[in-house]
């Protein structure tokens, strides 16, 4: 089971009525945890998953009502030449201003929420066992309330901050002002129902998803 190709879902009106019935997991954790490696790992598995980080891409593409009001609100300076969204542009703004980022999430997390409601549903539909909804704000943006079950991704932020920086090629106080916009290590810990330790190697991640993956298909007599 694949993940999800956002180039091909169509939108229409769906019945969500069902949704709790399903099996549907929360997988979350601060930058740099890893968790689209864990989540890959439970789509070796047969899981299917959907990012709220594409989603949230999605929803700022030229034409979008999302990306006409923030265009409305800060101007040029965080749009391209080509009518794209300057996504860094934009988080340099919001990471430094609470009222902004506060303003940017009132636009943007209702509509990521509708759309990653569309894409659950229509994953559920195709048979998966279970469907993994990955997304770093999971318990902020009130995503949790979509799962049966959260997942914590778990790694000391000393690695949170050398992996992010290595990958992303930002500075420290950069990841430090995206990590102050999030959940601490501890308040995530402590609403997490399932907890993956992604601190050491691959062989161990592997192990921690290959045993959550079979207690979830136990639950559901898979």
């Amino acid at each position: 089971m694949s993940h999800v190709n956002f180039g091909h879902v169509k939108r229409g009106p769906i019945n969500f009525s069902y949704m709790r019935q399903q099996m549907i997991i929360g997988l979350t954790g601060g930058i740099g945890s890893g968790k689209s490696t864990v989540a890959r790992a439970f789509e070796t598995l047969g899981a299917a998953w959907v990012d709220a980080d594409d989603v949230a891409r999605e929803i700022v593409l030229p034409e979008e009502p999302a990306l006409l009001a923030i265009r409305n609100r800060f101007g040029g300076q965080v749009m391209h030449q080509d009518g794209t969204l300057n996504r860094a542009a934009l988080r340099e703004i919001i990471f430094n201003d609470p009222k902004q980022r506060q303003w940017l999430e009132s636009i943007t997390h209702p509509r990521i929420r509708e759309r990653l409601l569309q894409h659950l549903a229509r994953l559920k539909a195709q048979g998966a066992p279970y469907v993994l909804l990955v997304s770093p704000l999971l318990f902020e943006s009130g995503q949790n309330t979509l799962v049966n079950r959260a997942v914590v991704v778990d790694v000391p932020q000393a690695l949170q901050l050398s992996r992010t920086q290595q990958r992303d090629g930002v500075s420290e106080s950069q990841v430090r002002a995206i990590l102050a916009a999030q959940l601490s290590r501890e308040q995530r810990l402590a609403k997490a129902d399932d907890v993956i330790d992604n601190s050491g190697d691959h062989a161990s991640m592997m192990e921690q998803v290959a045993r959550l993956d079979e207690r979830y298909r136990r639950q559901l007599n898979y």
